[in-house]
Formats: structure tokens, sequence, C-alpha cells
């Protein structure tokens, strides 16, 4: 099956599934339909069950891609997949937060093309305009985008999923500004200081202080919520 078959297949069940998602599973290592001498992906119908069962752990578990991908190796192996968690043991916003901010994100990471950021976060270029006028994303002084940018994009554009548009944004980047408002404040005196090790004391501050504002964050949103609800 062309990728266009298999995305009339998917649709039925999964409305919000797009060309550019199926590539993005495809680039994560997902899924891995064979080619055409001329380049063309052809999926079979295994490759189409993978994709369901990798959408619907998502949709219906909110599990990572991580924990999918060792679901699908458990399978591959002839294993059964670890035990799926119940709604008490999803993560809650604090620790959505802390995983955010965890190891392996940073501007050192991956760089990606324009086209590769809009394919990763599944959004058309209209929606990256619009990001951008908004200081939402930005790209960096080669052009390319970093993971947290593209963390940023996907994040932008699963609010905008419940409607959220980037002007509704703008209080959270303004708060976002005064938070690193804050923690620079307490950095800036050991970043100028000569000693280097000093200096990357100031850096492992920086991360801890950002780590601890977002879980704040996280915690008075979580009990914001919790005081409306009756």
């Amino acid at each position: 099956m062309s990728i266009g078959a298999v995305l009339a297949l998917l649709r039925d069940d999964f409305p919000e599934v797009t060309i550019s998602k199926i590539r993005f599973l495809e680039a994560e290592g997902l899924v891995e339909p064979s080619r055409t001498p001329s380049g063309y992906r052809k999926f079979n119908p295994a490759d189409v069950e993978r994709l369901g069962y990798v959408l619907r752990m998502q949709r219906d578990h909110y599990l990572p891609l991580r924990v999918i991908r060792d679901h699908l190796d458990a399978m591959d192996r002839g294993e059964a997949p670890p035990a799926l968690p119940g709604p008490d043991q999803r993560p809650g916003p604090v620790e959505e937060a802390e995983r955010e901010l965890g190891p392996g994100v940073g501007p050192g990471g991956v760089r990606l093309g324009r086209a590769e950021l809009l394919a990763a976060a599944e959004a058309e270029e209209a929606e990256l305009r619009e990001w951008e006028s908004y200081g939402l994303v930005s790209a960096g002084s080669d052009g390319g985008y970093d993971s947290e940018m593209l963390q940023i994009a996907r994040l932008v554009a699963e609010l905008g999923r419940f409607g959220l548009e980037p002007r509704h944004l703008r209080a959270v980047r303004a708060a976002a500004e005064r938070e690193v408002g804050l923690v620079e404040q307490v950095v800036a005196p050991l970043r100028r200081h000569r000693n280097p090790q000093t200096r990357a004391h100031a850096e492992a501050t920086a991360r801890e202080l950002a780590t601890l504002a977002v879980r704040l964050h996280a915690a008075l949103v979580q009990a914001g919520l919790r005081a409306l609800s009756p």
C-alpha cells in the first residue's frame, strides 16, 4: 500500500493522523516500510497494524514514543509487551514537567531544517510562520532548529488542537521570560567569574533553577485545576 492508502485506512480510527505523522513515526524507527526502486514507500498489512498500535498507545494510554518502542521491541521478540499503566499511574503535570527538562534536551542535540521541523511537529508552513511571529519558535544563526525548539513546536501544535492559538500563548511566553529573568539574577554573578569551574557551576545552577521553576508552575496549575473541580 502507498502512504496515502495507509492514511485512508487509519483515519477511520484516528481522524487526527496525517502523512507527516506517519513519516515522523517512520523517522523514529517505529515502522519500516519497504521501498520501491524509485524510492516510494510500500506498506504491508503488518506495517499498518504496527502504526495503529503506536497511535492507540499514544491516544488511549498517553505513552511516550520511547516506551512504545520498548513495547514493539518486546513484541518483535515474541514476548508480551509490558503492562499498561492504569489511570492513577499516568504522569501528572509535575512529572511531565520534570520529564520535559530531563537529560538530553538542550541546544547541543538535534539540529533540524525547516521542513524537518514541520514534519516532526506535524505542522504547516503557515503555522510555523505564525509561531515565529509571536516569538514562540525561532531558528538559530545557522537557520536550523534545536531540540528545545522542536519541543516547543510540538507543544504549541498540541495546544492548537484544543483551540489555543499563538495569541493565547503570549501570557505563557511572558511568564517564561520573567522566570528566565529570575534565574539570571541568581547566576549572572557566577557567569562573570574568571574561574571556569565557577562558570560551569553557574550553568548547572541555572538548569536546576529552571527545573524547579517549571515544577512549581506545573504544581500551581495542578492545584488551581483541583480547586475548580466540584
